[in-house]
């Protein structure tokens, strides 16, 4: 079923966060939320194939190179929720304010997702240049990567 582990830990009742309906796999927007739950962290999320990959990233992304942050991938989002920004209510999953950090187009220059590391280029307000998701096996789990913004080239 399309999304079902998004649709499952949430109340669309009690939540105005999109239920997801758009599966078109031709758009290359990412968007970043800085999310102020239970914890404050900022979630990336790239368009690819009808949904929006996620990623949870504990602190601010990374504006120089020799900073790396650890990016937790969690469930995928519909692409409706690139521009979603609001508070979810307490209680429900997510509980906090939701607001759009940076968002825009982006491009894999290098790798797959399947491979476990992606070079990317965003073309945003904030992330504008090459940044690298790679995936580590951090306390034996997949869902751990690195992000980190690529060194310029001298």
């Amino acid at each position: 079923m399309f999304l079902k582990e998004y649709k499952s830990k949430r109340n669309f009742i009690k939540t105005s966060e999109p239920k997801g309906s758009i599966k078109n796999k031709n758009r290359s927007i990412f968007v970043v939320h800085k999310h102020n739950a239970q914890n404050l962290h900022w979630d990336l999320r790239l368009a690819m194939n009808g949904v929006l990959k996620s990623w949870a990233i504990p602190k601010k992304p990374p504006m120089k190179s020799n900073l790396k942050r650890l990016a937790i991938m969690v469930e995928d989002h519909p692409l409706e929720y690139a521009k979603f920004h609001g508070t979810i209510p307490k209680g429900e999953y997510g509980a906090g304010k939701v607001e759009i950090w940076d968002k825009g187009k982006y491009q894999i220059e290098e790798g797959t997702l399947e491979k476990g590391h992606l070079q990317i280029g965003f073309s945003g307000d904030k992330l504008k240049e090459k940044y690298h998701l790679i995936r580590t096996n951090f306390k034996g789990t997949q869902n751990s990567w690195l992000f980190f913004k690529a060194k310029a080239k001298s």
